[in-house]
Formats: C-alpha cells, structure tokens, sequence
C-alpha cells in the first residue's frame, strides 16, 4: 500500500451516494495515511443511497463553497446515480473537479461518477475507466 501521510484528498460527493463508493475508498485513504475531507454543497450531513434503500448519514467536512482544489492533492468522486447526477448540475462543482484535471492532480471517479467530468469539457484525449452504461456518453465527450 502506497504511503499518503500529509497527503490531502477531497471526496466531492451530494446526497445519494452510493454508500460503499465512498465508505470504502475513505477506509483505504485514510488507511494510508491521508487526510481525508468530504466536500458538498450542502453542510451538516448527507444522506447515502445503500443499493436499494436509503443507508447511512456521513458529516460534511467543508462546504463546496468554502473549499479550495488548492487545498487538496487529489480528488474522489464517488457514484450513484442520485449524487453524480446532482453535481453535473453544480457549476461550483464542476469548476472545483475541472481545477483538478487542469492541474493534473489525480483525481477517482467511480460507477456513474464520471457524468461530473463530463460537464467539464476536459476530457478529450485521457484515458478514463467506466460502468458500462456510461461509454458513450464518456466517449463523446
């Protein structure tokens, strides 16, 4: 397992995650040694989607608005169909993950949260992984 310490990631996520997406990303994160910081636009706490039901609440650690990418070496997204589907709709949103791909920080997008870099309009000529469903659309963007 690679060494994370003083290494900071931003998990950007909204209600309806898909609870495991980022429970167990977090777990390994940390883990290794990161910091790691949820980032929404909400504060307070956000509500994960557990396969067929509503899961668990987590706490927000920084609001979207109030959160810098300079802060932060690398980003998490996970998916869901809710989350991702709500984050494409969010400008700050979309500029905070477009700050990551312009820097060349790493950046996770999991299941269904590529549709957020997809907004971006940064995605021509990089290699990206996705859930099958999602292909196209990754292509044509």
């Amino acid at each position: 397992m690679a060494d994370l310490s003083n290494k900071k990631v931003a998990i950007l996520t909204e209600e309806g995650f898909e609870q495991v997406e980022l429970t167990s990303p977090k777990e390994a994160l940390e883990a290794a040694g990161a910091i790691v910081h949820i980032i929404s636009p909400k504060s307070g706490k956000i509500k994960a989607w557990d396969k067929t039901d509503w899961g668990i609440e987590i706490d927000v650690d920084k609001e979207l608005s109030s959160a810098s990418p300079d802060d932060y070496d690398a980003l998490m997204l996970p998916g869901g169909v809710l989350n991702p589907d709500k984050l494409r709709q969010n400008k700050d949103a979309v500029a905070f993950a477009s700050a990551f791909l312009d820097e060349g920080k790493p950046l996770a997008a999991i299941c269904h949260g590529p549709q957020l870099l997809i907004e971006t309009s940064m995605l021509q000529g990089r290699r990206i992984t996705s859930y099958p469903s999602l292909q196209t659309d990754l292509k044509n963007a």
